[in-house]
């Protein structure tokens, strides 16, 4: 359940002298000015997670949130603590399918909660590298915030150029010379488009509240953190509108493309049951059991037939392959 527990002070991981999942023992040790706690756990129980809950007074309705996960992205306030929900995304480029998981914070004076589901986003090594920024650790629980929302948006733009790539072969593929099935495709990536649209445009606001100081919890020091996050946020969520207009408009030309096939494919059935018809009837006047017809009995009649046949078909055939009808 406990990912890693450990104690900050003065932008440094601070030895404790108790194990891990003794929580009330580490967290009693953050008494300095600055000192915090950052508990991670990965899909907890009920259980599990009211038991640390107990440990650091999380309000019920976030745990509550916590434990059943899918929650839209969200950030609210409880107390004087802050609740925290990113959706995490990654992209399975056989399938063209979006996954997602789910990261909820608690954010107190002292402490950070974070409660990871899903396999995407780990966050072990987010911890590491900022255990390696004195700097930026040294800002106590917002240092976590950053650190955690900086990972999630670096994964929002990696399946944003994944899928990029998607929709440029569904491009060239519609406006390519061979016939082509895009239709189902290009509705599999707009479902997609969507899926990351509900986790990345919720999460715009709250990274500009971030970026300005606004939000309880988040000191002003680390507020500029913030800016590149938000920046990156909003040109992720402008790309998926974008790439959604580009697959829009590319259903669009592969339904004309569509017309126009079958508009040239109706022509060459008609050409050539055209160039069929004129055997037909020169066949089929020659068929009647009329006693009195001319050149019915001449010599050559037959070979005349099939001379008149046999060219007629070949003029129709030059005409229709010189208007493009065949």
């Amino acid at each position: 359940m406990i990912v890693d527990s450990a104690l900050y002070r003065s932008g440094g991981r601070v030895r404790v002298d108790c194990h891990k999942d003794d929580l009330a023992a580490v967290r009693d040790q953050a008494t300095g000015e600055g000192d915090f706690v950052w508990v991670g756990l990965h899909q907890p129980s009920q259980e599990e997670l009211d038991q640390v809950a107990d440990v650091f007074s999380l309000h019920p309705l976030a745990v509550e949130d916590a434990v059943k996960a899918h929650q839209r992205p969200k950030l609210e306030r409880y107390d004087d603590a802050l609740f925290l929900v990113l959706k995490t995304l990654w992209y399975v480029d056989e399938d063209d399918a979006v996954e997602t998981g789910e990261i909820n914070l608690f954010v107190g004076e002292r402490y950070v909660v974070s409660v990871r589901h899903g396999e995407g986003a780990e966050l072990h090594s987010a911890r590491l590298d900022l255990e390696e920024r004195a700097a930026v650790l040294g800002h106590g629980p917002s240092a976590v915030v950053y650190a955690v929302c900086d990972r999630v948006v670096d994964a929002y733009e990696a399946v944003a150029l994944s899928l990029q790539e998607d929709v440029d072969e569904v491009e060239e593929s519609v406006f390519s010379p061979d016939r082509t099935q895009d239709s189902q495709r290009i509705y599999i990536l707009k479902r997609e488009l969507a899926e990351m649209r509900r986790a990345v445009t919720p999460l715009r606001e709250p990274m500009v509240r971030f970026a300005r100081g606004d939000v309880p919890l988040v000191t002003e020091g680390a507020a500029p953190f913030f800016r590149d996050v938000a920046d990156h946020v909003i040109r992720v969520s402008e790309g998926i509108e974008s790439m959604d207009n580009l697959l829009s408009t590319a259903f669009d030309a592969h339904i004309a493309r569509i017309g126009l096939q079958q508009n040239e494919d109706m022509r060459k059935i008609s050409a050539w049951a055209a160039i069929a018809a004129v055997g037909t009837l020169v066949a089929g006047v020659y068929g009647m059991n009329f006693r009195n017809m001319p050149e019915l009995r001449w010599h050559y009649g037959y070979f005349m037939a099939l001379a008149l046949m046999i060219g007629a078909s070949f003029f129709l055939y030059r005409q229709f392959k010189k208007s493009g009808w065949l």
